[in-house]
């Protein structure tokens, strides 16, 4: 099931979740094995921001019925530490993939900022590279006098989105926060604001209280709140998407709650060019190749 997206040429729909398969890490643990059965048409990298992150602090995992919250908080090693130790190693995987399959899977780098000039410049430092073939906007990042999140509101989104496209010759994929009134007015203003594509849903906000013995009841999560994900967002994930790709023309990527190819072919039937996995590489590493097989079957 070879596709077409915004220029990239992929194997099949199949990629993951920012931040839900640590491709280094993998290789590390799984060997060439990796390589000859790499799971995903294109790799999108964990969100990188300017400065270094450490996250949030513990407890930073939650599991709920049909699902998990995370309150990981983005830890990364900046910029400048992503460019000279996440990017070779990820280049060298993906080589080793193109080596054995025949076929590398592009690169899609995540980027995250908390204003249009740190997003820009982020852009800005990572558009000469050769090994990154696309990026993808996380606009789920707070505005510091609005409170709300980037995405969440049209009109900052669409001005953010035009302001940072033309710091870069590649695809610009927004990834729209769930969290708003109507996600498809938000993927609109991404259009308009200039964005190639768009990917949908990240993570929906929620919380977890410690057990009823702990007084007084706090959040279990380090950072007080975090996100929810897997199965349980499902169907919402489904009436997004489907929302979304009713109203705009630009590619769609579908993804929440996927654990099979029967939900990855409700996700392209609703309107998504591609379907990202996510929670559930988790629990089965190699389930997006699962899929991506079982799509053509």
């Amino acid at each position: 099931m070879s596709v077409s997206f915004c220029g990239l040429e992929l194997a099949h729909p199949i990629i993951n979740g920012s931040g839900t398969f640590d491709a280094i890490a993998a290789r590390r643990a799984f060997g060439d094995q990796l390589v000859r059965d790499f799971p995903f048409a294109a790799y999108v990298s964990k969100t990188i921001t300017l400065e270094p992150r450490e996250g949030n602090p513990p407890p930073r995992l939650w599991e709920s019925a049909a699902g998990m919250i995370n309150s990981i908080g983005l830890p990364n090693k900046g910029l400048e530490g992503y460019l000279r130790e996440d990017l070779p190693k990820l280049a060298e995987i993906g080589a080793e993939v193109g080596m054995a399959l025949g076929a590398a899977p592009p690169l899609i780098t995540n980027v995250m900022g908390a204003s249009a000039d740190e997003i820009a410049r982020l852009l800005e430092e990572c558009d000469s590279y050769e090994e990154i073939a696309a990026f993808e906007l996380n606009v789920s990042c707070p505005n510091v006098k609005t409170g709300l999140d980037i995405g969440a509101d049209p009109r900052q989104l669409e001005q953010v989105v035009r302001a940072v496209s033309p710091s870069t010759r590649k695809p610009l994929i927004v990834k729209l926060t769930p969290n708003t009134a109507d996600v498809s007015l938000c993927a609109q203003a991404a259009q308009d604001g200039g964005a190639d594509a768009v990917s949908l849903i990240n993570t929906l906000r929620a919380t977890a209280l410690a057990p009823a013995s702990a007084k007084p009841r706090r959040s279990w999560l380090g950072g007080g709140t975090g996100g929810l994900s897997g199965p349980a967002i499902r169907a919402v994930a489904l009436a997004q998407v489907a929302a979304v790709a009713q109203r705009v023309e630009i590619p769609v990527i579908g993804m929440g709650g996927v654990r099979s190819a029967s939900d990855a072919r409700d996700l392209m039937d609703v309107g998504a060019s591609l379907v990202a996995v996510g929670t559930e590489n988790f629990r089965d590493p190699a389930v997006a190749a699962r899929i991506a097989r079982e799509l053509v079957l």
